[in-house]
């Protein structure tokens, strides 16, 4: 009987701790997202473009579709590949005529981007929306025209009958077609084993994960890597030594040096790592940041920790068919290679 009392009260703190954790990450801003679907809808929904089964559709073509770039060769899905966790894989984003990003810009993930407060690195874009209009236009990137688009868009009898669908006056502008593809990317999120747990169930994570969660927390990361997303907001970088990789591209962030926090929702997916794609190695990555953003020597026993934790956020992605897509009709504006 005393061994079962001195068993029962040696448990007690641990289940304590458990639960001490899970609010120590909540205090410390992560956020879950959530289990219920009406609360995950009103979450990610945009009052200014209604998310809608018909336009999320319709917005999937279109973001497959490479008839949306001049040469008719890359689409939304080239440099955001739904199938390598939502990125291309390689350091500078490539598009038309095989031009690198000039400053070297990496591709961030579109998994969950709907939970940034801004888009691209510098911030300028405040919605996926607003976003999906910049690449498609971008001489590096898909390089066509609004009038282009909408002509390529416009000439398929496919296409009209959706837009007739989403749109009561069936009306194709670049605008709308911008925004049928930031509704299907709303769509995209990855709830995780991390989720799980923020939301009430006590073992989805192993006894390793929560140890590297408390380190992430502890040591800071959390500073900048919270929300929904485990980033997403605009932050100064780097902030207390300069960054080994700088002189990789020539990007310095927005006009006050603020940079857009890297989600870490599927970041084992996404590498290579920071705005210039220059470090492979996730522990590389959060060595570096310890180093640059917090000012801190992580060990190599606090970095495996934190890794470890990340692993836990590799999520369980939505299930995308890849559509079948309108046929062309000797009214489509032609492939342009120059």
């Amino acid at each position: 009987m005393k061994k079962k009392i001195l068993m029962s009260l040696v448990a007690i703190p641990l289940v304590l701790s458990a639960g001490g954790l899970k609010q120590k990450a909540l205090d410390a801003g992560l956020k879950p997202i959530p289990a219920d679907e009406a609360a995950l809808m009103k979450l990610i929904d945009n009052p200014k473009n209604p998310v809608t089964e018909e336009k999320v559709e319709l917005g999937k073509k279109l973001y497959f579709d490479p008839r949306l770039s001049k040469s008719e060769l890359i689409s939304c899905n080239t440099c955001h590949n739904l199938a390598i966790g939502g990125v291309d894989g390689v350091s500078a984003a490539t598009g038309h005529k095989w031009t690198a990003n000039p400053h070297h810009l990496n591709s961030p993930t579109v998994y969950n981007a709907v939970f940034n407060s801004r888009q691209f690195w510098d911030g300028r874009s405040p919605d996926l929306e607003d976003q999906a209009q910049g690449p498609m236009q971008a001489a590096p990137e898909m390089a066509i025209t609004k009038e282009m688009a909408v002509e390529r868009i416009a000439s398929m009898p496919a296409y009209v009958e959706e837009f007739k669908k989403v749109y009561p006056d069936g009306k194709i502008t670049f605008k709308r077609i911008a925004d049928a593809i930031g509704a299907f990317e709303r769509t995209l999120v990855t709830p995780s084993r991390f989720d799980d747990y923020l939301n009430g169930q006590e073992d989805a994570l192993t006894p390793a994960e929560k140890e590297g969660l408390k380190t992430f927390i502890d040591k800071g990361c959390a500073s900048c890597h919270n929300g929904v997303g485990l980033g997403g907001t605009m932050k100064p970088f780097p902030v207390v030594k300069p960054f080994k990789y700088a002189n990789v591209g020539d990007f310095k962030g927005d006009k006050n040096g603020m940079v857009k926090t890297p989600l870490l929702r599927n970041v084992t997916e996404t590498a290579p790592y920071f705005h210039n794609g220059t470090v492979w190695s996730l522990a590389e990555a959060v060595k570096i940041m310890g180093e640059t953003q917090l000012g801190t020597t992580l060990s190599d026993k606090e970095v495996n920790s934190i890794v470890t934790f990340l692993k836990a956020l590799d999520g369980r992605k939505p299930k995308i068919e890849y559509p079948m897509l309108p046929p062309v009709t000797d009214k489509t504006p032609k492939p342009v290679m120059n």
